[in-house]
């Protein structure tokens, strides 16, 4: 981690945090077995199988689980690379009228929710959408708002939120660094 980092949340409150939003999930969500949660690779699509996993034991039922990588959606990819690196997009069957719990690790700016909205147009058209994120930090320039949240903060633009899970190979934790973030 840079020399600047302040910890936001330690493992222990991670674990906290995802069982105090499947918690809120459970209790919003009347028809489990029409939810499927689907993350934003990479950092969403771990957390949405970690919440999948913790909802669906309160619901005493598996839920459907998918993964969405929105680079060709985003739309500052030409600015990024000219050769993207994209990756599958792995839904669990049709989303047509279904409820979508969008995951993802940090909201920003909004623009990666968008992206991801237009995403899953593409695979369908689903009855309602929902979105979970494990910070909220501000800063947005789309009117975009999240259904759960884990933690909020009002960070200045030349910092960055930075996620870290165990099936990234790191311990899970929410740091707070200096530099200038990526517009996401």
């Amino acid at each position: 981690m840079p020399v600047d980092t302040r910890l936001a949340l330690s493992a222990a409150e991670l674990t906290a945090t995802l069982e105090r939003l499947a918690q809120e999930i459970h209790q919003a969500c009347t028809h489990p077995a029409e939810l499927v949660v689907v993350g934003i690779r990479t950092g969403g699509a771990y957390l949405a199988q970690r919440l999948a996993d913790l909802v669906g034991r309160r619901a005493r039922a598996p839920l459907k689980v998918g993964v969405l990588d929105i680079t060709l959606y985003r739309d500052d990819w030409t600015r990024i690379s000219h050769k993207p690196l994209v990756g599958k997009t792995e839904l669990p069957g049709s989303i047509d009228d279904q409820e979508v719990l969008l995951v993802d690790d940090v909201l920003f700016t909004g623009r990666t929710i968008r992206a991801a909205l237009d995403a899953l147009m593409d695979y369908g058209r689903p009855r309602r959408i929902r979105l979970a994120v494990l910070v909220d930090r501000g800063g947005r320039e789309l009117p975009i708002c999240p259904d759960f949240v884990g933690l909020t903060m009002d960070l200045p633009p030349e910092q960055r939120v930075n996620v870290y899970l165990r099936e990234m190979g790191r311990e899970d934790a929410v740091a707070i660094e200096s530099g200038h973030p990526e517009r996401a």
